[in-house]
């Protein structure tokens, strides 16, 4: 761990960087947020990582890609109360196992449908959205089975995979609505925005809802 704070690259309405957050603010982790609304954080991170994708952590001499890989180092250097990678094996890989499933499964389709909006009309995709909300609807499906018996994604505890499902779900339900036959979802995702980290995370995107090209739902 290093004297200096490390620094988040992050924008409030982004889920991927809500992913990491909700993390930080689990553990209580102190940290200098870069807000990428900000010309000159931008431009920082530009220099740091030249897909300009973020989040990004930097801490001291080290630069950690990817809202998985940053919370995987918070666990490591910045350990708290809440171990959101199990310390049992089997556990841990459970939840790696999860958190890949919503970033697959729930992230990378509803990001498909809202990329596809914000393209100039010629440049849509009409085929690649209709493949994207028939993923979504059957990862809901998947995913309203396995909550029927778990408060959280792995069970008891909540983890690195509920960091994820949080943000995406929130998102998901906005972009291709969560049916209401899937009410074990709903339940999980009302769980969710009801976790104060989650809540922090959501309260702190809301003024820049007018930027969802959907249009955000006056809800939430």
């Amino acid at each position: 761990m290093t004297a200096t704070r490390p620094r988040l690259y992050a924008h409030p309405f982004s889920s991927y960087s809500q992913k990491a957050l909700i993390a930080l603010y689990e553990n209580g982790i102190d940290f200098h947020y870069r807000n990428l609304e900000d010309a000159q954080a931008e431009s920082e991170l530009a220099a740091l990582w030249p897909m300009r994708r973020f989040p990004i952590l930097v801490d001291g001499e080290r630069t950690i890609i990817e809202a998985t890989g940053v919370i995987e180092y918070l666990q490591l250097h910045y350990p708290g109360p809440v171990r959101l990678i199990p310390d049992d094996p089997q556990a841990a890989q459970e939840t790696r196992m999860l958190d890949r499933f919503f970033d697959n499964y729930v992230s990378t389709p509803q990001q498909k449908v809202v990329f596809d909006r914000l393209r100039p009309e010629p440049d849509r995709d009409p085929y690649g959205v209709r493949e994207a909300r028939a993923m979504l609807e059957t990862a809901y499906a998947w995913l309203d089975e396995r909550m029927a018996t778990r408060e959280w994604a792995i069970g008891a505890d909540f983890t690195l995979a509920d960091c994820g499902a949080a943000p995406f779900l929130f998102y998901a339900d906005w972009t291709h609505a969560i049916d209401a036959r899937f009410a074990h979802v709903h339940a999980y995702r009302r769980r969710l925005l009801a976790r104060p980290s989650v809540v922090r995370a959501v309260d702190e995107a809301r003024p820049y809802r007018p930027y969802f090209p959907l249009g955000a739902p006056d809800r939430d």
